[in-house]
């Protein structure tokens, strides 16, 4: 789903200091699908940061910013917030916030 598509991107897109950024879109994009949906990123998202801390030598600086990105995203901030500068809008979430 989302997640998956969000990893997909970021591995394709290849870009510095993207991270974050799709940790964002992939909790944001999964989070309005609904509860099931906000439920199975906070899941997956807190699955990978444990694996990612603990066995892949990942820093907690990391860490920190990865599961900020995931909250963040997940409670429906907007991920753009997070995307680095000049990164293709191919990859850029298309909010779906309301227009203040």
């Amino acid at each position: 789903g989302d997640m998956y598509r969000a990893y997909r991107d970021m591995r394709q897109a290849n870009w510095r200091n993207s991270d974050t950024y799709f940790h964002a879109r992939g909790n944001y994009d999964a989070a309005n699908r609904g509860p099931g949906g906000r439920w199975a990123a906070e899941v997956i998202s807190n699955a990978r940061e444990g694996y990612q801390s603990g066995l892949s030598g990942q820093g907690e600086e990391d860490t920190r910013a990865d599961q900020e990105a995931n909250h963040w995203g997940r409670n429906g901030g907007d991920p753009n917030r997070y995307s680095p500068r000049g990164l293709p809008k191919r990859y850029r979430c298309v909010s779906r916030l309301p227009s203040s």
